[in-house]
């Protein structure tokens, strides 16, 4: 789950662009679930699932991994998904499981279920995924973070993990570029821990500010969005090349913008539960948003989010319960399409 859910879910037992695309140029389908969106739904302590609607729009699964796999348990508080090929990797973070699934008909083919401490994301490169895992993270103060997450290296040809690395931080998202894992930390943590994957160390960790989340990279720059608690939302822009760093400070409306994504030479972004774009280039906060949405989900608002497609994706947490919904957005905020899918509607992965 996210780490805000992470907090939130101890805190009430005690009293939040992954894109794939195919190397085959056939145009023939591989399979039912081939050319289309998996929306990956959290779940709760009863279980997650995924659903899929495809590119057309006319076919839609609530629950695709039930629906092929039967009474097989996804697991608990589905993190995110990563691609490999024909595989895809279900990560649940609850339940220190990644489910190996054949990415066209979803059929369960494999289960990574040790060397895993609450695991988050995944990246693959030449036959091993890098997956971060938050260890023993602190739910009863999360703010001060941990120094014990790592990588976790595993061997795609036998999913084992082989060796892992540590962070001496907290693990967040990742992103891969080159043969370097970029690594952001969450909360009051600071950093931007850049993995060298040819030593298995960490190389440097670079002073971004603190609450750093969603990031991607394009030409070569690294763009990632912090919004630190009592202080102004920014987008970060990462010159891979020699590591400087410029930025965009949002306006104070947009405090509390979340989930970046970088399509066609533009940055989108959410700030409550609307929708912003700027060029990538801006060095000044955009001030309209392209459009908005109701919720009344008291944690979950723009609880997943991509633009991909022409389209701009959106999923609200609801009340972590029910099942809750997804939009789907033209770019210029045309709603087309709203869904009911599953509990903890969390990110969208296109299988194209």
């Amino acid at each position: 789950m996210k780490l805000t859910r992470l907090f939130l879910v101890a805190l009430s037992a005690t009293l939040f662009v992954s894109c794939s695309n195919n190397d085959d140029n056939s145009n023939d389908p591989k399979g039912v679930y081939d050319n289309g969106v998996f929306i990956l739904n959290e779940g709760n302590s009863n279980g997650g699932s995924v659903s899929f609607l495809s590119d057309d729009q006319s076919t839609f699964t609530a629950d695709v991994y039930s629906t092929v796999n039967g009474s097989d348990y996804v697991g608990t508080f589905l993190q995110s998904i990563f691609f490999d090929g024909d595989k895809a990797y279900i990560v649940a973070n609850g339940s220190n499981v990644i489910n190996v699934v054949n990415r066209y008909t979803f059929q369960l083919e494999a289960k990574i279920e040790t060397g895993l401490k609450t695991p988050r994301y995944g990246v693959v490169k030449d036959g091993k995924a890098y997956v971060t895992n938050a260890n023993t993270y602190s739910y009863a103060n999360p703010e001060t973070g941990n120094t014990d997450d790592f990588v976790a290296v595993i061997d795609l040809s036998t999913n084992k993990v082989e060796s892992t690395i540590a962070l001496n931080g907290t693990a967040n998202q990742i992103e891969l570029v080159g043969n370097k894992l970029y690594i952001t930390e969450p909360y009051d943590n600071d950093k931007l821990i850049i993995v060298n994957i040819a030593t298995k160390k960490v190389e440097t960790a670079l002073l971004v500010g603190d609450s750093a989340d969603t990031m991607e990279e394009k030409d070569g720059i690294l763009y990632i969005i912090r919004s630190p608690y009592g202080d102004r939302s920014e987008i970060l822009k990462v010159k891979l090349s020699d590591n400087s760093i410029s930025k965009v400070i949002l306006t104070a409306d947009l405090d509390g913008a979340k989930n970046l994504d970088v399509y066609k030479n533009k940055i989108y972004f959410t700030a409550k539960t609307s929708v912003y774009a700027m060029d990538n280039t801006a060095t000044v906060s955009p001030t309209k948003s392209i459009f908005e949405y109701t919720s009344t989900s008291v944690y979950g608002k723009m609880y997943g989010f991509a633009v991909n497609n022409d389209k701009i994706y959106v999923a609200d947490g609801g009340d972590f319960a029910s099942n809750s919904k997804a939009y789907i957005y033209t770019l210029t905020g045309t709603l087309e399409k709203e869904l009911t899918v599953g509990v903890g509607p969390n990110g969208f992965y296109f299988n194209n």
